[in-house]
């Protein structure tokens, strides 16, 4: 069950890097009205094929944009764990 729950994930991540690629360009961004934002939704499926032959070419990518990449966070460094655990410290200390 946990491998179903990875799959899932994995394949609404790469929906939502395909739906910020596509919303990136400027034809789209005028196109679509604010009711047609918020219908979009990462968890469609039509792409998948649950059944027969899967065809993986490993020499090919999806072709996403670097833009999606560079809006994840990287790891903290030392100082910024430090600084938000004591901001979490202290606002629990004040909060009881």
């Amino acid at each position: 069950m946990l491998a179903l729950h990875l799959l899932q994930s994995a394949l609404v991540h790469v929906n939502t890097l395909l739906l910020q690629d596509i919303l990136s360009e400027e034809k789209w961004r005028k196109r679509l009205t604010d009711a047609d934002r918020r219908a979009l939704s990462p968890l469609f499926l039509t792409h998948v094929n649950p059944y027969g032959r899967f065809e993986s070419d490993m020499n090919s990518y999806l072709g996403l944009t670097a833009a999606g990449a560079a809006t994840v966070p990287g790891p903290r460094t030392a100082p910024e764990a430090e600084s938000a655990r004591s901001a979490a410290g202290g606002a629990a200390g004040s909060a009881s």
